[in-house]
């Protein structure tokens, strides 16, 4: 009896850690599940396409890129973090503004600051040129 409410407690932590480690959507992702995510908030990684950053009385507005042509025009609110520039890959905390927008209202952006972890995940997100920063 007690084997099984270990397997129980085991196979219960299993599958809520299992589903807590997606910290965020990229925006080619996001896009695709763009009516299943609806409204619901999210962490959205993408990269700050340059030309596109307006700071706003709010905090800022700016366009993310994904991979090829995909993009989310993102509505922050506050303060963006001092490193917050283009061409930076960012993850921002928000929701789409309908299932089938591609307008995205933040509630705060995280800088993804260090070159490790672009090496240690080349595949997840470049700049547009290429670089990794």
């Amino acid at each position: 009896m007690i084997a099984v409410l270990v397997v129980v407690v085991v196979v219960l932590l299993s599958q809520g850690l299992l589903k807590s480690l997606n910290y965020f959507e990229t925006v080619d992702q996001a896009l695709g599940q763009r009516a299943s995510l609806g409204t619901k908030v999210i962490r959205l990684e993408g990269v700050v396409e340059p030309g596109t950053i307006s700071r706003t009385n709010a905090g800022a507005s700016f366009t993310l890129t994904g991979t090829g042509s995909n993009h989310v025009f993102v509505s922050a609110q506050g303060s963006p973090p001092q490193l917050f520039q283009a061409n930076i890959p960012v993850v921002v905390v928000g929701h789409f503004v309908s299932s089938t927008s591609l307008d995205f209202v933040g509630t705060q952006i995280m800088v993804k600051h260090t070159s490790n972890y672009i090496a240690a995940h080349p595949n997840r997100v470049k700049a547009p040129n290429g670089t990794t920063r």
